[in-house]
């Protein structure tokens, strides 16, 4: 049987190692009990941190679990058809959700959100919105892997990478922009926007107000959109305060203006509530032709009603949703500080996080020689010979090799100790091993020596004899 093209095309990804390391975990999985040896997962960017706030409300509020209002059964009204503009009790709670996570700085207009089936859905069908086939949409590197699935796969939209280095912790700059719009000049591909992650994915940092201004004079001069992916926003444990692009545009007077219609929002409750596995999407925009034709795509990626009534009840309660926030950012935070020191303790240095359910990790001192070749063969023994499936910094189009993704808060704390300490042990095999072949070197140096001052002696003697 012959697929067809856009079926069979190679612009998934599914090769990548970031995906290649999932099947190899998949293979061979940890557990504590049936397989102490496996591989740990630390490649999935998922929040089981504060599950247990969640199953308390759900123990305290019955009703919402078991499809109720006011006692009486609303089954068969959730069970039956509902139209993909969503439920209005949802919709009201998703944004009141969204303001209190930005600290009610900024407010949401209910009918400017699109729901969709996780934030790849909703990506997707914002590049649908806003792009051809053949056109480009400018991402700041390391970027999330999966946005060559995401936006580029049915699309036929192209990525043109925004170069940032560690120079100066990979931060974007007006001339990183401005050189990422000209390469796609070159390659005769029409800019249509800008998209970020803040926080970034896999950096675990909120972008400055700096970079939030140089974006928006960017796009407003470029006559471009900026699509703001915000799914970690509630996940910014620690200072500078996570700052949304709303709030930028609002404080510059851009309300309502032509660039107000040119800034989306994509958010998920996969990553801040921790739930991955209801698929709850979102975009946010202002401009209400996108948020139209938005609505008309959603069909092929609808959130159950049953989803929709659940969670329209738990955000709805303030008061959880408020204290929620608080003590889940606590717990990153503490989750964070155990990654981060326990592999400074091994001699592996961090970028300076605050955001995320990551860290973005430097073992560029690892590595046989300055290559991506030598990336993929740290990662490989990292993978199945240390047991931890890590995503490697190629793989998010780093342009340095050497850097790698570690997730913390997808696995208890008792995992987290045992993968510092198995990567402990494999970096003190490694120096062990160096010091080894320094010692046997010099070793080596220092008979050559010997036997260089024994020829000369030797010699010298027979020149003094020959004298004679």
């Amino acid at each position: 049987m012959t697929l067809s093209k856009k079926a069979s095309c190679n612009s998934h990804g599914q090769d990548s190692s970031y995906f290649l390391g999932w099947q190899e975990y998949e293979k061979n999985p940890y557990d504590e009990v049936r397989n102490p040896n496996g591989i740990i997962q630390m490649g999935l960017a998922e929040n089981q941190l504060s599950f247990d706030l969640l199953e308390s409300w759900l123990a305290e509020n019955p009703d919402a679990a078991a499809f109720k209002r006011n006692g009486e059964s609303i089954f068969r009204e959730l069970a039956l058809f509902q139209d993909y503009h969503g439920l209005p009790a949802f919709k009201n709670a998703m944004v009141q959700f969204m303001a209190e996570i930005r600290g009610n700085k900024v407010s949401f207009d209910p009918n400017n959100l699109v729901l969709t089936a996780g934030a790849t859905s909703a990506n997707e069908t914002l590049i649908f919105c806003l792009a051809e086939p053949g056109e480009a949409f400018l991402l700041p590197t390391p970027y999330y892997p999966g946005f060559d699935r995401d936006l580029k796969w049915r699309t036929g939209v192209e990525i043109v990478p925004i170069q940032c280095t560690s120079s100066n912790g990979f931060r974007i700059t007006a001339p990183a922009l401005e050189e990422a719009y000209q390469l796609a000049q070159k390659r005769n591909l029409k800019v249509k926007g800008v998209l970020v992650t803040n926080p970034s994915n896999p950096l675990g940092i909120t972008l400055t107000r700096k970079e939030l201004d140089l974006l928006v004079n960017f796009i407003d001069a470029k006559g471009i959109h900026l699509i703001s992916d915000e799914i970690y926003s509630g996940t910014a444990f620690d200072s500078p305060n996570f700052v949304s692009i709303m709030e930028v545009l609002v404080s510059r007077n851009y309300v309502n203006t032509e660039l107000w219609n040119r800034v989306h929002i994509v958010y998920s409750l996969s990553k801040d509530l921790g739930l991955p596995g209801f698929r709850v999407g979102a975009i946010y925009s202002n401009d209400h032709m996108v948020v139209a034709a938005a609505t008309k795509m959603s069909s092929f990626g609808l959130v159950s009603s049953q989803t929709q009534y659940l969670l329209s009840a738990m955000l709805s309660d303030k008061k959880f949703a408020e204290s929620y926030i608080v003590e889940n950012r606590r717990r990153l935070k503490n989750r964070h500080t155990m990654l981060v020191h326990g592999l400074q303790r091994t001699g592996i240095p961090c970028l300076e996080s605050n955001a995320g359910l990551f860290c973005w990790v430097d073992m560029r001192h690892l590595l046989s020689s300055k290559t991506f070749e030598a990336e993929m063969e740290l990662w490989k023994k990292i993978v199945y010979e240390v047991g931890l499936n890590i995503s490697p910094g190629s793989s998010c189009h780093c342009v340095e090799p050497g850097w790698f993704r570690v997730c913390f808060a997808n696995m208890s704390e008792d995992t987290l100790d045992l993968a510092i300490q198995r990567l402990t042990s494999f970096v003190n095999a490694i120096s062990s091993s160096e010091n080894k072949n320094r010692i046997s070197q010099n070793s080596s140096k220092s008979s050559r020596r010997k036997l260089l001052t024994k020829w000369v002696f030797r010699l010298s003697f027979h020149d003094r004899e020959r004298e004679r």
